[in-house]
């Protein structure tokens, strides 16, 4: 029969009176996801930067520049990512400029990982790496260790999981290009709404064969505050009132005397 089950709550009850700690909530970072769809790549992540327990930056950038048909997005230490991009976005500007022909995603991945690979973990920077080049589109996850994937939709980080449930119970075949905006859209979405430490909005990147990269910044704000149902500020005159009157000095004299007294000048009577 199909429902909830708590056969397990009477025996935690008891470890836990037996002096057996409870499990404490992890809170961590990052939803990072890529698609690839029919004549391209769309890449997004979410906007929330944390340090520990608190919430950063309720709006960074997660989707980083490397070439203009290549990006990337970056999970991990912010400045790991930020940084580690930026150097290879270098790298394959001259590359571009030695060789003479258009940077290919296969390189910048290639740069990626074995600069990752030399520090053995310690550049914590995770990373799906996408882009389109002459010999077609690509799309690709490098873990700070230099591990790789090549996978027809990725995703990365705390809220990796919830967000591959969206793409292995939705993902189809030969999608056009917002069909993948929403999908990848709506697996941040279920990150942003299941780790704790995913939130804000989400950021989508689209890389088409025929047209530039765009940026599509805050596509989506699930979490900005809405204006409110009811209104409780009144307008003047809807509460009726019997008499108005200020209180000037001279009516306070009326019912308040003030005496000095012989002896210690800072002593003071007061008679009401």
């Amino acid at each position: 029969m199909a429902g909830f089950d708590f056969s397990n709550y009477n025996r935690n009850a008891a470890l836990h009176a037996k002096g057996a700690p409870l499990p404490k909530a992890t809170s961590t970072g990052t939803t990072i996801v890529g698609c690839i769809y029919d004549n391209g790549v769309v890449i997004a992540a979410d906007t929330r930067a944390t340090t520990g327990p608190i919430v950063a930056d309720k709006n960074c950038e997660k989707l980083h520049y490397i070439a203009p048909k290549i990006w990337c997005a970056g999970a991990g230490t912010a400045a790991d990512t930020e940084f580690t991009t930026a150097l290879i976005s270098s790298n394959i500007e001259l590359h571009s400029l030695s060789t003479g022909r258009p940077p290919r995603v296969i390189t910048c991945m290639t740069m990626l990982k074995q600069h990752l690979f030399r520090y053995q973990g310690h550049i914590g920077a995770y990373l799906v790496v996408a882009g389109v080049d002459p010999t077609g589109v690509g799309l690709y996850t490098v873990h700070a260790h230099g591990s790789t994937d090549k996978l027809p939709y990725v995703t990365m980080g705390s809220g990796s999981l919830a967000a591959m449930s969206v793409f292995e119970s939705t993902w189809k075949p030969n999608l056009n290009k917002e069909q993948a905006i929403a999908l990848a859209s709506e697996a941040i979405l279920a990150g942003i709404f299941n780790d704790l430490g995913s939130g804000s909005n989400v950021d989508v990147c689209v890389i088409d064969k025929d047209k530039p990269a765009q940026l599509l910044r805050n596509y989506i704000k699930p979490n900005e505050r809405a204006r409110k149902e009811r209104d409780y500020r009144f307008q003047k005159g809807t509460t009726a009132w019997l008499n108005e009157r200020v209180y000037t000095k001279e009516d306070l004299r009326k019912y308040v005397t003030v005496e000095e007294i012989s002896g210690d000048p800072n002593l003071m009577e007061v008679d009401p």
